[in-house]
């Protein structure tokens, strides 16, 4: 193990954790200008205003305790920038009485919860008196208000309550009631304390109490075992740098409504790669707490707290329920599944929005830029059609964006006929063409006419993502429509640019002024930003030299000559990336000497029988007669199908007997007794010359 550095804020245990996830650099450039030695004036300020702080210890045992002291504001105050003074005592049955001795160390947490404002305090107790402690500041330092569930304190004068409420009282734990357990169940927050003790009595060393918010739901108990997510947050990495040297915790939790106490202490473990971390939003790691003993105080606070609403990170995340429902759709994601039709909106004059949502399941997450597969029934039959997602996976529901195409059944279909209340069938949303809203380098999103529709997606996905992490990924958005008319979804981005604060940038492209509006009354620069196709000239003005990974979609032709437009620009072929359905695929031009494993079709056969099993029937196929999908249709059979390029999987069957030749890529994947009938064909097999194949069909 490395040694901390001595003029480091962060004692061994923080370092490790920061250099594991790779902030450990920046977090001490950072840290040294933002953990002081003394409370800042806005703090002291701050502190003495409150009529409650948290508090964390460890006991003479070595169990840590998160506490809470309280009086009216005004009864924590500092006569200079390195002192604190606590006017009040633990309550009943709070073992920090036990524990205020001269030398202490102690956490705080100063908390407004209806502002959302937190700071953090770690000190040493210099003095003890009948009415409270005085402290010796060692670190300070301000915390961001992530999770924090905005709460009014209605209830500040201790003189009000003790008339109606019973007296206090406390009872020792070392197992969770079902009292304890229904507290536990419908929190959206609690206080968890901890400490490290190296023995070296630097500022760095001692205890520290944290916040920890969530949906309802959000600690799964397993007897007197919790399991916790833990939610990006400041990369300090107090709290798990803490367990990291020390693995104990202390937990409370706070009955806001009735003034009680649940106070825990034991060991925990934390969970860097778990299965489970995968379905629970907003989790990026899990831990677990084991119950050792606790209190339950009863009746102990004349405070209480009216609740108004969560925090809007607080609203990205999940619960355990939820979660288990998201593993459960990663297992039906091959299934068709019910999805009623909430909202529908027409977005221009030849594209209309369908809101789905799921009925009796859980929606499958997934990633933006991915497409949704349904089955609509036209006139008695199932039609089968690929539609690209135009929300973001935050979203609630799925959106698919539908272009009416002249001679499109099911486009015209869902136009015509689709309303608010019906059902549609849908199986869980796929595809390779997607954003990582992490990655550094700027992202340009090309797009014409409908293939706008994953760039929407995933626009929407690098706000959200920018919102959680407070690091956006800078975006250009670029779009081309034929006229106003057809121009969609013009003001949703609008407002996500403004939204980002500059971060997300749209711009448009027409290629006409439609009548009856005249040049003059759409307005450059604002309506839209550039009459006629994207030019060399057009981009060139748009983005500043830098290195960007460039998103396509839309027609075959305007993707072509999207792509020759930004490899004339410099961009690499291995930055271009592009939705390629069908025909609409691109001549790449590799750079030299750049290697590619290009995907080498099995050899196909000249000859086989095909043996439909379920029908009992078997075809004689040869060469030229197309895809096993094509061969199916022509002899009567109507196997469900999609993309027709091995993207969405609806041809999936099972192959019984004999082997298949891919003739392209296919990007769903199938296991070894799994075939995709579209872009099939028999394979060759040595000394045979008619081979033989089964499917279940």
């Amino acid at each position: 193990m490395k040694n901390v550095t001595e003029n480091s804020p962060f004692h061994r245990g923080e370092q490790l954790l920061q250099e594991r996830l790779g902030v450990k650099d920046k977090m001490e450039r950072f840290g040294r200008k933002v953990i002081r030695d003394h409370i800042p004036a806005q703090h002291r300020e701050f502190y003495q205003q409150l009529p409650f702080v948290f508090v964390g210890h460890a006991d003479d045992d070595g169990w840590p305790w998160a506490s809470i002291l309280f009086n009216p504001p005004g009864f924590i105050s500092s006569r200079d920038k390195h002192s604190m003074r606590i006017n009040a005592l633990p309550v009943v049955g709070d073992p920090l009485s036990e524990s205020l001795q001269v030398g202490t160390r102690l956490g705080l947490l100063g908390i407004e919860l209806p502002t959302r404002r937190r700071n953090r305090l770690a000190a040493h107790i210099s003095n003890v008196s009948d009415e409270g402690v005085d402290l010796v500041v060692d670190q300070a330092f301000g915390n961001c208000p992530q999770y924090i569930q905005n709460r009014e304190l209605v209830t500040v004068d201790a003189e009000t309550i003790p008339n109606t409420m019973p007296p206090p009282k406390s009872k020792e734990i070392t197992t969770l009631s079902s009292e304890a357990r229904a507290l536990i169940e419908r929190s959206d927050t609690f206080f968890v304390a901890s400490y490290n003790d190296a023995g070296s009595n630097q500022a760095r060393d001692g205890a520290d109490v944290s916040h920890r918010g969530g949906k309802p739901g959000f600690i799964r108990i397993d007897g007197n075992t919790l399991t916790i997510p833990d939610y990006l947050g400041n990369n300090h990495f107090n709290t798990l740098g803490n367990f990291h040297e020390t693995p104990k915790a202390g937990l409370l939790f706070v009955d806001f409504e009735n003034g009680h106490l649940l106070t825990l202490t034991g060991t925990v473990e934390v969970l860097w790669q778990s299965d489970e971390t995968q379905h629970f939003a907003g989790a990026e790691r899990l831990w677990k707490f084991h119950l050792d003993h606790g209190h339950h105080q009863k009746n102990v606070l004349p405070l209480r707290w009216q609740f108004n609403d969560y925090s809007p990170n607080t609203l990205l995340t999940g619960s355990w329920n939820e979660a288990k429902a998201l593993q459960q759709a990663q297992v039906q994601r091959d299934q068709w599944l019910n999805y009623k039709v909430v909202q529908v909106v027409e977005e221009s004059s030849v594209i209309r929005s369908f809101y789905l949502q799921a009925q009796g399941h859980q929606q499958a997450d997934f990633y933006p830029g991915q497409f949704l597969t349904i089955k609509i029934q036209i006139n008695g039959e199932p039609v089968i059609r690929t539609y690209t997602m135009s929300s973001a996976p935050s979203d609630d529901y799925y959106r698919i964006s539908v272009k009416r195409e002249a001679e499109g059944l099911a486009s015209n279909y869902l136009h015509q006929s689709i309303q608010v209340g019906d059902m549609l069938l849908a199986k869980a949303p796929r595809g390779d063409f997607t954003l990582d809203a992490s990655k550094e380098r700027p992202a340009v999103l090309l797009s014409a006419g409908i293939g706008i529709t994953p760039m929407l997606s995933m626009a929407r996905h690098a706000l959200v993502e920018g919102f959680r992490t407070r690091r956006m990924r800078n975006v250009t958005v670029i779009t081309a429509a034929r006229d106003q008319q057809q121009r969609g979804f013009f003001e949703e981005l609008d407002e996500l640019s403004r939204q980002s604060d500059g971060q997300l940038r749209s711009f448009w492209a027409l290629s006409q002024i439609e009548e009856p509006f005249a040049a003059s009354e759409l307005k450059a620069g604002r309506d839209y930003h550039h009459l006629g196709r994207i030019s060399e000239a057009l981009l060139q003005a748009i983005l500043p030299l830098d290195d960007y990974d460039v998103y396509l979609c839309g027609p075959s032709g305007f993707m072509q000559s999207m792509y020759d437009l930004v490899r004339g620009l410099g961009i690499s072929d291995q930055r271009i990336f592009a939705e390629e359905f069908g025909p609409a695929s691109l001549r790449r031009d590799r750079y030299q000497g750049q290697t590619i494993a290009e995907f080498t079709p099995a050899p196909a056969a000249s000859e086989a029988i095909v043996e439909f099993v379920d029908a009992g029937v078997e075809q004689a196929w040869s060469a030229g007669e197309g895809s096993l999908l094509e061969f199916a249709e022509t002899h009567g059979f109507t196997p469900e199908f999609g993309c027709r390029s091995g993207q969405c999987g609806a041809c999936k069957t099972t192959l019984l007997a004999g082997a298949v030749s891919y003739q392209s890529e296919p990007s769903f994947p199938v296991a070894d007794n799994e075939v995709l009938l579209c872009c099939t064909v028999p394979a060759a097999v040595d000394g045979q010359d008619v081979v033989k194949l089964a499917l279940k069909i």
